[in-house]
């Protein structure tokens, strides 16, 4: 069966861009080269505490080293807020909470993109919680965003 993904850019969406939306972004791009897809993948912060430059925390790294999965040692956090022009490249928009989903769309203040939170992307409801500061386990996250992924994909014959 022929892989149809029908997007060409998918933008991740998370509070400040250095731990869930960085898992996310590595995965997709890791399966999408794999399968031999030219789809942009991008991600960015939406949060009133986003930063530009901000490190990729280090647990984001070492749970996607544990996969085989490398992230930037160079990559820096991207606030979405100065960079509208990110938004509205991408064709599909994936948030790691309702909340991010509410804040990218009164930000872009119309409905034309498609955006789902990752777990809708799933078939599921709910959020994916932010594992800094927090007693949620890095693993946890991971396999969850990469579970939500894996689900939304199959509808595409992957």
């Amino acid at each position: 069966m022929e892989k149809k993904f029908p997007y060409k850019s998918v933008l991740l969406v998370c509070s400040v861009n250095t731990a869930r939306s960085r898992i996310a972004e590595g995965y997709l791009r890791d399966f999408f080269s794999k399968n031999k897809l030219d789809v942009e993948v991008i991600s960015g912060g939406i949060s009133s505490h986003a930063r530009d430059g901000m490190l990729i925390s280090m647990d984001a790294k070492l749970v996607m080293e544990e996969i085989g999965i490398k992230l930037s040692d160079t990559a820096l956090s991207i606030d979405l807020k100065k960079y509208p022009e990110i938004i509205e490249k991408a064709d599909l928009i994936l948030t790691l909470t309702e909340k991010h989903k509410k804040e990218i769309q009164e930000f872009i203040g119309k409905d034309h993109k498609v955006i789902y939170t990752i777990k809708e992307f799933g078939g599921k409801s709910g959020d994916i919680e932010d594992p800094s500061m927090k007693e949620v386990i890095f693993e946890k996250v991971r396999d969850e965003i990469i579970e939500c992924l894996m689900e939304g994909l199959k509808k595409y014959s992957f």
